[in-house]
């Protein structure tokens, strides 16, 4: 039978650097990767561990689940072979290479400059053996280890209970395959027997199977696939699967099992503060409850394939997932390239086959931000059909970079597609999203559009009684993100809308808002200790859960025209207490109220409120005589892009604009819509991107 001792310890070198002993998982990029400068270190790591000794009679493989970007591997001196692509599993036979004992596996991986995505990006590119390392041993006779980084078993469920498992053993014959479905409580649904064969299959029929249906009942069966000879059980491999059945229209969005789903959820980054990519389980769990909380029910795994563990709890909670490959930001136009964006939407897909959660496949981000040209759009093409012929029952789906024409043939390459929207924050303003989108729909009313990215900079230090676009303060990210819900609930012919970020992560290359190394477009901070009162909005939105949340906790100092108090809720009404007193009952309007000019006494006072038994939560105010200069963003700590370069805006100051021209006085909707003006962007956001020095997403 199977064996899969996990490998938690190594050591580890910089290239020419001595070895030192470190725990697995690892990067070299915990602390660089996130400080600013943009200087983090991408270069050639070595990685030494020593290896179990074998079983006689048993064949040994080597598992790694996420080594960034290239990994090259060799045992006791012998190289094994090379893998391309940071994010997804992949194995190799040690067998031919071991000794009886002593044996030492060696790990050379490089982040460095590539023709491996990513390669340009706003985010940083940790490198190391950031996910497990496993090594296994299995009788002769196995499902192959060596099958795209996969179970070799892949179940294909319909709705009506058709169930057809497909099964890849290696050195199986004159064995039989055994398959035995169960459900969620342990009870045998099907079973089945097929001989052995390089590719074998059978087909199940289970009666009324009981449908995974999303938050609301994630339900689960499992396949279990055994090679038996006789009586003896060589090999089992044991997956997750669920019956479910989706569609999207284009008119009203998406449906789950024959019911209407409005999809509204979170993008999600993998790294932490203090650790880059090498997280752990609870981290992952951590993240699963909290966008869980938020009332999310779906996620956009962004920009790049996540861990398997986090797919599976995706699996058993219940959410929709839109996994991507990291084809994103700039076109490497040569044939290496192309073969990696081939490469790992392979591995995508086959890794990711059986989860029920994932129901879109991403083939790119933002990738005209470079050039658009013939190769590009051939690669997309060749993606796109990759996927569907891999798995004719999902949907594929791209992200396009805000400035992409709405008649771009790249609109009508996947199945679905969805915008990068940031008016009201990198240019025009929030209210332009809203008729952008309506515009797409009314040009092109039979494609199903979504919004994939969209946020502000919400930087807990700062503060403004009168919020305005691009002051990086708490309470201009809650006034977007409540317009963006408004512009939302109102647009049922969205797909989907996938706020930009859950969680604030690492772009060492920014130095913006006062912050370095970071975006702070999450709903929650990189540590995850604090949640934004933008947190509390969406759940007011979202969650079905009664609450109350006073916002402007950390706008302690109110002078006396700083005084309205802001709360958000799903109640119908709310009522305001300050010092113990309730002092106003208002109705709620799209989940806010506003107490206008609340009376605060000299120094600290205490807000509060409450709906019928619903408690809200506390927080402590100061009625001061002026404003608190400490809340206002300090001049130079604005990110440096094209948007609100301050040469520009002392530009905009003193020169007087030609009526019959296009200045940096229109919105990007009006530049984005003339196809000369649209190109000049891309080749301005193409030379941004190549220099590290715009912020995009």
């Amino acid at each position: 039978m199977r064996v899969n001792t996990p490998l938690t310890q190594a050591l580890f070198a910089k290239h020419g650097e001595a070895f030192q002993p470190v725990a697995l998982p690892h990067t070299w990029n915990a602390l660089d990767g996130q400080d600013g400068g943009a200087d983090y270190w991408r270069g050639i790591g070595t990685y030494e561990i020593t290896l179990p000794n074998p079983t006689k009679g048993k064949k040994q493989y080597i598992e790694l689940q996420g080594a960034n970007h290239v990994a090259t591997v060799y045992c006791n001196g012998r190289e094994l072979g090379t893998h391309k692509g940071g994010f997804s599993t992949f194995r190799y036979d040690l067998t031919p290479a071991m000794k009886a004992e002593g044996n030492v596996l060696t790990v050379v991986v490089t982040n460095a400059s590539c023709d491996v995505y990513p390669q340009n990006a706003d985010f940083t590119f940790y490198g190391g053996l950031y996910r497990d390392v496993n090594f296994i041993e299995v009788s002769d006779a196995h499902f192959d280890l060596l099958l795209d980084g996969t179970d070799a078993v892949f179940v294909t469920p319909h709705n009506v209970g058709k169930t057809r498992v497909d099964l890849f053993p290696v050195n199986a014959e004159g064995c039989t395959l055994h398959v035995e479905l169960k459900d969620a409580e342990g009870n045998v649904v099907g079973t089945a027997d097929t001989a052995a064969t390089e590719h074998a299959h059978v087909l199940i029929d289970v009666k009324e199977p009981h449908l995974w249906n999303g938050l609301v009942d994630p339900y689960l069966y499992t396949a279990t696939a055994t090679i038996v000879n006789g009586e003896e059980v060589l090999d089992a491999v044991t997956v997750n699967y669920g019956y479910r059945s989706f569609r999207v229209d284009a008119e009203t969005g998406f449906y789950l099992n024959g019911r209407r789903l409005p999809l509204h959820g979170v993008a999600r980054h993998q790294d932490r503060l203090d650790k880059g990519w090498a997280i752990s389980k609870a981290d992952h769990e951590e993240d699963i409850a909290l966008i869980k909380e938020l009332g999310a029910n779906t996620i956009r795994l962004a920009h790049y394939q996540h861990d398997q563990y986090f797919y599976d709890l995706c699996d058993k909670t219940g959410f929709v997932l839109w996994a991507e490959i990291p084809f994103i930001s700039q076109f490497i136009p040569s044939r290496e390239a192309y073969n990696n964006t081939i490469s790992q939407m392979t591995e995508l897909v086959a890794q990711n086959y059986n989860h029920p959660a994932i129901m879109f496949w991403g083939i790119s981000n933002e990738i005209l931000i470079g050039v658009d040209r013939e190769d590009l759009r051939q690669n997309l093409r060749d993606l796109h059909e990759l996927a569907k012929a891999m798995d004719p029952s999902r949907l594929t789906t791209m992200a396009q970079v805000s400035m992409t024409p709405m008649d771009s043939e790249h609109n009508f390459i996947t199945d679905v597609v969805s915008y990068n929207h940031y008016f009201g924050w990198y240019g025009g303003e929030v209210e332009d999203n809203g008729p952008w989108l309506d515009k797409f729909h009314a040009m092109h009313p039979d494609k199903c559009l979504g919004v994939s990215e969209y946020g502000a900079e919400n930087i807990l230090s700062w503060h403004s009684a009168e919020p305005e676009n691009h002051d990086y303060t708490e309470e201009y990210a809650n006034h977007y993100h409540q317009e963006m819900l408004k512009t939302f609930a109102t647009r049922p012919y969205l797909w989907a809308t996938h706020q930009w970020n859950c969680f604030d992560f690492a772009a060492d290359a920014r130095n913006e808002g006062g912050v370095q190394g970071r975006n702070n477009k999450g709903l929650i901070t990189y540590d995850r200790k604090i949640k934004k009162d933008a947190f509390y909005l969406y759940k007011a939105w979202w969650n079905p859960e009664p609450m109350v949340f006073v916002s402007g906790g950390r706008f302690v100092n109110r002078a006396p025209e700083e005084r309205n108090v802001i709360v958000y809720t799903n109640c119908e009404t709310v009522t305001l207490v300050v010092n113990g007193v309730d002092v106003a009952t208002k109705k709620a309007v799209d989940h806010m109220i506003t107490f206008e000019n609340v009376a605060l006494n000299d120094g600290e006072n205490t807000v509060t409120a409450y709906a019928g038994e619903i408690k809200a939560n506390t927080i402590k105010v100061c009625g001061v005589a002026e404003h608190d200069y400490s809340y206002d963003l300090p001049d130079g700590n604005q990110g440096v892009n094209w948007f609100d370069d301050p040469e520009l805006v002392a530009m905009k100051k003193a020169f007087k604009y030609p009526k019959d021209a296009f200045s940096i006085k229109d919105k990007m909707g009006a530049l984005m819509d003339h196809p000369e003006t649209a190109k000049i962007l891309g080749g301005l956001m193409q030379s941004f991107m190549s220099g590290n020095s715009l912020m995009i997403t």
